[in-house]
C-alpha cells in the first residue's frame, strides 16, 4: 500500500524552528518527485517546497524562500522539511505529496501530486 505519513509538527514560538518529516512505505521516495503544501484556515492550500526525483532539483514557494530547506534521506526514505525563523503566518496544517511521474524537475503546484499524507499541525504563536 502507498502511505507517506507526515511527522514533526507542533506548537512553537516566533522566530523557532521545526523539522517535518515525511516517511513513504509502498514506494521509493527517490524515484518520484515529493512536495511539500500548508493550508491554513480559510485559504486554498499552497505550495511551501519540492524536491525532484534522482537529481534532487529543489524549489520553493516564495513566502518561504530563505527560512525553509527540504531535504531527502534515501536509506530512511524520508524527506524532510526545515522550517527557521518561523511566523505566525506559517500557521497550518503540512502536507507532504507525491508525483507518479518522475522529473529531474519540480513545481509546488498542488494539482500535480497524486498521493497525500494526512498532513500535521505547525502553529506558531507571536
Amino acid at each position: 500500500q502507498v502511505q507517506l505519513v507526515e511527522s514533526g509538527g507542533g506548537l512553537v514560538q516566533a522566530g523557532g524552528s521545526l523539522r517535518l518529516s515525511c516517511a513513504a512505505s509502498g514506494f521509493t521516495l527517490d524515484r518520484h518527485v515529493i512536495g511539500w503544501f500548508r493550508q491554513a484556515p480559510g485559504k486554498e492550500r499552497e505550495g511551501v517546497s519540492c524536491i525532484s526525483s534522482y537529481v534532487g532539483s529543489v524549489d520553493y514557494g516564495d513566502s518561504v524562500k530563505g527560512r525553509f530547506t527540504i531535504s531527502r534521506d534515501n536509506a530512511k526514505n524520508t524527506v524532510y522539511l526545515q522550517m527557521n525563523t518561523l511566523e505566525p503566518e506559517d500557521t497550518a496544517i503540512y502536507y507532504c505529496a507525491a508525483k507518479s511521474a518522475p522529473s529531474k524537475e519540480c513545481t509546488v503546484q498542488p494539482r500535480e501530486y497524486d498521493v497525500w499524507g494526512q498532513g500535521t499541525q505547525v502553529t506558531v504563536q507571536g
